[in-house]
């Protein structure tokens, strides 16, 4: 109990685990791995977060054009296809998705998608093939993680342009003869984008926290695998550690979405 400061009250206990952790980044040693728990993240959180940002950044490319789309064309056959995807992909379970579309790939094609390298790269030097072969298998997952993020995101960005769409400024500047595409563009798109940018403070965390399972049944040397063990074999360190990290991740991602709001919309700004 000494040890580990457990003799302490509930404050001094925080100040025992915080203090080396922003005065040296020492998380301590994990029970489970009996090395230090910074050695272990420093491995998988790059990893983690490379993963994350690559999904983050395809439900945006895929999520923000279809709900524009989606918003368009209101009502219509297209509009009706896209909502039902998006509810599918909003119904079916990551780790359900991922079981099934291995087993499907496995039996077509003979390839077992899991881990970062197929077996005969995992022990070769860095090269330019070894490269490639990480893009094809972390594909898989990215596709995964990214479902439900465009199913969301298609109905925020649908929703938020066909409330901006009906404003009095819009109806003025399409009478004054402003083309459709710019019109579209320079103000309820942007505008639009608001309930978007400021979920960007638990987007990040919360796809880094969400490929648990997934990289569980993947086999993915990431976070999400070791946060389940620490937490079931009562790893204090290692969990401690990688959920401080996460609400790190949420503060700055909590800046960055205050920040960009003030850029996209100036009434922000100028409150």
């Amino acid at each position: 109990k000494a040890k580990y400061g457990l003799d302490k009250n509930l404050f001094l206990q925080y100040l025992f685990w915080i203090k080396p952790i922003v005065l040296d980044f020492d998380f301590g040693n994990s029970f489970h791995y009996q090395k230090p728990v910074t050695e272990i993240l420093s491995e998988r959180i790059p990893r983690t977060i490379g993963i994350s940002i690559l999904a983050i950044a395809v439900q945006w490319l895929i999520g923000i054009p279809i709900g524009i789309y989606s918003a368009i064309k209101k009502n219509s056959i297209q509009d009706y296809i896209f909502s039902f995807f998006g509810f599918m992909g909003l119904a079916i379970p990551p780790f359900m998705l991922a079981i099934v579309l291995v087993y499907y790939i496995f039996v077509t094609t003979g390839w077992a998608m899991t881990g970062l390298y197929s077996p005969e790269f995992v022990n070769l030097p860095w090269s330019f093939s070894k490269f490639l072969n990480l893009m094809k298998n972390i594909s898989l997952p990215i596709i995964i993680l990214s479902v439900s993020g465009v199913a969301i995101l298609v109905r925020i960005m649908r929703a938020a342009l066909l409330d901006e769409l009906q404003k009095n400024y819009v109806v003025t500047a399409r009478s004054k003869g402003l083309s459709e595409y710019v019109l579209l563009l320079k103000y309820p798109v942007r505008i639009a984008l608001n309930p978007l940018i400021s979920t960007i403070g638990w987007v990040l965390p919360a796809t880094v926290g969400g490929e648990i399972i997934v990289s569980k049944v993947l086999n993915l040397d990431t976070t999400g695998p070791i946060l389940l063990e620490a937490i079931l074999n009562e790893d204090m360190f290692l969990a401690g550690g990688i959920i401080f990290l996460l609400s790190v991740l949420t503060v700055i991602g909590t800046l960055l979405s205050d920040i960009l709001l003030a850029m996209m919309d100036p009434r922000i700004r100028y409150e």
